[in-house]
């Protein structure tokens, strides 16, 4: 009987940390890419990248 509260117990907080980190790891990864992008747009002169993905934005709104 003791087996099957141990594999309940690891189950359920394998499934908790391991999503929770991922759901970490995807944050900081949104936020870094967030922050490089506000970084770009405020350059004197923005970089070849953004501006590619500014005009394709421009052209699939009208």
């Amino acid at each position: 009987m003791e087996f099957h509260w141990g594999a309940i117990f690891g189950f359920m907080f394998g499934f908790m940390f391991g999503v929770g980190c991922a759901l970490a790891v995807m944050y900081s990864i949104y936020m870094g890419g967030y922050r490089a992008a506000l970084r770009d747009a405020r350059l004197p002169v923005p970089p070849e990248r953004y501006r590619k993905a500014v005009a394709k934005l421009d052209s699939t709104q009208g």
